[in-house]
């Protein structure tokens, strides 16, 4: 049986998996306006796409923040002060994106929606490839002394290895958006949103081999977590050749579902791999942060679990409902807000 440690350890690992699973195709969607869309009817089309999912999706990081604060608050902390920068900009391109679907439909000035594309592209890019860079960091480890304070300099957060890891999450966003656009739309939309997917299977392939085998060299998770972890590596590989099968054969919906499994795979690759800490440290291993000394009490943490368990059912049925409400695709010749 779980102790209430292990138990939210789990919890903020769903949150994150969700977040990343849902959020993910709202940044390939962002992102494929500049790719995709051949016109400024196509970018209406696919910002229209997740226009009822967007902000909803955005909550599960807010989430997952607020129980990392609640749960181990030593870890929000170290986590949160030492990467003040990166996580300052995230949260100012995930507003600047907010602002912009907001805002581009407002004037039907041909600069003004340039603005916002712009400001579209770049909250959709800049947040999963700075997720990944932490996430890898998280992973290689960080200057983390006895008094828990991280003392990061750049090249600990930004190196070859959290760079590769921030560009895999990013193009694995993009070709999970794709296959949501290919849901969601219809006619050559679709088409292409499928094409262009199923081309960036390859480099994502390559990215995906060249992080495990970095991960393998530069981390001890292969150490500590082997045998799972090379269970979980055999199942993604099985999801993304399902994924390039179901392109194939234009089942989108299957498709989505094996890039969504894969991003719940990588996600949970770090939690497995980081088990029982949640920050290891470059410095010392003893050093490294637990779910044990960087968690709030047992008081604390029954609570809150009493709390998560009577809302959470809510709060899922609820999301699940707005997904069923508005899942009919978007037509072009519809009436579009954005």
């Amino acid at each position: 049986m779980l102790s209430l440690n292990e138990l939210w350890f789990v919890l903020v690992a769903v949150l994150f998996i969700g977040f990343f699973f849902l959020e993910g195709f709202d940044f390939g969607i962002g992102m494929s306006t500049k790719f995709l869309a051949k016109n400024d009817t196509e970018k209406r089309v696919l910002i229209n796409s997740i226009g009822p999912f967007w902000d909803a999706n955005e909550v599960w990081l807010l989430t997952a923040g607020g129980a990392m604060f609640a749960a181990f608050p030593n870890w929000y902390a170290t986590m949160f002060s030492g990467y003040y920068t990166p996580l300052v900009v995230l949260l100012l391109a995930l507003i600047g994106r907010g602002v912009a679907f907001e805002f581009r439909g407002k004037v039907g000035h041909e600069k003004w929606k340039k603005i916002w594309d712009i400001a579209i592209f770049i909250g959709s890019i800049v947040p999963p490839f700075l997720l990944g860079v932490v996430f890898s960091g998280l992973l290689k480890g960080l200057p983390i002394d006895g008094e828990m304070e991280m003392k990061a300099g750049l090249f600990d957060m930004v190196n070859l290895y959290t760079l590769v890891g921030g560009i895999t999450v990013v193009v694995l966003c993009l070709v999970h958006g794709l296959l949501f656009a290919a849901l969601r739309t219809t006619g050559s939309l679709r088409e292409r949103a499928r094409k262009l997917a199923h081309k960036l299977l390859i480099p994502l392939a390559a990215l995906f081999v060249l992080f495990a085998v970095m991960t393998y060299f530069q981390t001890d998770i292969f150490k500590v977590r082997g045998l799972i972890l090379g269970i979980m590596a055999v199942i993604g590989v099985i999801c993304f050749l399902l994924a390039g099968r179901f392109i194939q054969v234009k089942r989108d919906g299957w498709a989505f579902g094996m890039t969504g499994g894969l991003i719940a795979l990588a996600i949970s690759g770090v939690f497995v791999g980081l088990f029982p800490r949640v920050m290891v440290s470059s410095i010392s291993e003893a050093f490294s942060l637990t779910i044990h000394n960087a968690a709030s009490g047992s008081y604390s943490l029954k609570v809150m679990s009493i709390v998560a368990l009577t809302l959470l059912p809510f709060v899922l049925g609820y999301q699940i409902w707005s997904y069923f409400v508005f899942h009919k695709r978007v037509h072009e010749k519809e009436h579009l807000e954005y």
